[in-house]
């Protein structure tokens, strides 16, 4: 999860109770909320964090309600790696590779990002990249840290 504009910390705690739907969709865990340097144009710090989540949803219906989300908090995609209210990504679904025009899962970009491995780690320190075969500990230990601060917990 991740938001630059706007009341970025309550976007994401409305974001985070967005995504505890049951049954559809249930919270397990949650990172610690972090400030981190963004990619791309000159745009606010993003604060991110990462989010484990219980599902009955297949990967392309799990997407769609990310962007769903993305869209009742205002997202608009102006520009790449541009600045957002909310942005959603799906790291992984499991262990499942998958490859759409719409869809590339796990992330393609997530191994070499600390600020998703980061707060990943937090959650799913031991979870197999079946990629690269590395535990996201590990790929966590292969970034550098520098530009991500380590906030607290997400609150309102």
């Amino acid at each position: 999860m991740g938001s630059n504009l706007g009341n970025s910390q309550h976007t994401l705690f409305q974001a985070l109770q967005a995504l505890h739907c049951p049954p559809l969709m249930t919270v397990v865990a949650q990172s610690s909320l972090y400030q981190t340097v963004p990619i791309g144009p000159p745009q606010p710090d993003i604060l991110n964090a990462c989010v484990l989540l219980d599902t009955t949803l297949s990967a392309v219906a799990l997407l769609h309600q990310l962007l769903s989300i993305e869209q009742q908090f205002g997202r608009e995609r102006q520009q790449r790696w541009g600045p957002r209210t909310l942005d959603l990504d799906l790291l992984f679904y499991d262990q499942a590779v998958v490859t759409t025009p719409t869809l590339e899962i796990p992330h393609p970009r997530f191994r070499e990002r600390a600020f998703v491995l980061i707060p990943l780690a937090e959650i799913a320190p031991n979870w197999c990249d079946p990629i690269s075969g590395q535990t996201v500990l590990t790929l966590c230990q292969s970034v550098n840290p520098s530009g991500v601060q380590r906030l607290g917990p997400i609150v309102a």
